[in-house]
């Protein structure tokens, strides 16, 4: 039996998925800040998670692999 102890930083984590996952459902538009700085525009295709215990992600169409929720940001709804 292993002792579970709270994880601070992944229950920041969580709670940042949990309040983007409120705010946003799968296939928001979104622009995403690739790895080179450039924006694209796109839309998610999963809900957002922690991934590994260390990073909260997301999918995105058009992207192979997840990207760092901080590196997506949503279009208001009426601007999509």
């Amino acid at each position: 039996m292993t002792n579970v102890l709270p994880d601070p930083h992944r229950d920041a984590l969580q709670l940042q998925c949990d309040r983007f996952n409120a705010e946003y459902p799968v296939g928001t538009t979104c622009a995403v800040v690739r790895d080179n700085g450039e924006a694209v525009v796109s839309e998610t295709l999963s809900v957002a998670q922690v991934l590994s215990g260390h990073s909260a992600v997301i999918w995105v169409h058009g992207i192979s692999g997840c990207y760092l929720l901080d590196r997506v940001h949503p279009f208001p709804a009426e601007a999509a």
